[in-house]
């Protein structure tokens, strides 16, 4: 702004009123060397809502619901779950400090043999050597191998094929 421009407090006033009253988000005004402009800030309009395709309902909807789970899928869980907790229950009992103790490196899902249908890579009494094979866990798509850690004799299996573990899960005893 220059000194030499006069502005009108009145007509600013009449401007900011006419944007009150109107939808007009701003107004400017030239005449000759001097240029006035009055502008206010207006609510984002609400987001349109998004086309869903038909039959199908946001999560958020009220009213929504999970579809029903197909048959055999609940007693899967329910037998997933009672094997967990078996196994949670017995490696609980265990000692956690036992020397033979193998734990799981990584959560995934437990594998006992190289593919379906093959022979375990061990079994309860096989004699193992150091860096052998015990069981895979995969994880992002990846299988994994856990070894022994040292030679021994396999005493326990505390996880069965296809069972989820957590890191640090006890997977079996290597005495």
């Amino acid at each position: 702004m220059t000194s030499g421009i006069q502005f009108d407090p009145e007509a600013i006033r009449a401007l900011a009123q006419i944007l009150k009253d109107t939808d007009l988000s701003e107004i400017e005004v030239v005449e000759k060397d001097s240029r006035i402009r009055v502008a206010r800030n207006l609510p984002a309009p609400p987001a349109a809502p998004y086309p869903w395709p038909a039959g199908m309902v946001p999560m958020g909807t009220p009213g929504f619901a999970f579809p029903a789970a197909a048959p055999g899928v609940s007693q899967m869980a329910a037998s997933a779950g009672a094997v967990a907790a078996s196994a949670s229950s017995s490696a609980e009992a265990l000692d956690a400090k036992h020397p033979g103790l193998i734990a799981s490196p990584m959560v995934g899902v437990v594998y006992l043999a190289p593919e379906p249908g093959a022979a375990p890579f061990v079994t309860v009494g096989s004699r193992v050597a150091q860096g052998q094979t015990l069981l895979l866990i995969e994880a992002m798509k990846t299988f994994n191998q856990v070894r022994a850690p040292r030679a021994g004799v396999v005493s326990r299996i505390l996880v069965e094929a296809g069972m989820p573990v957590e890191y640090g899960e006890p997977l079996m005893i290597v005495e």
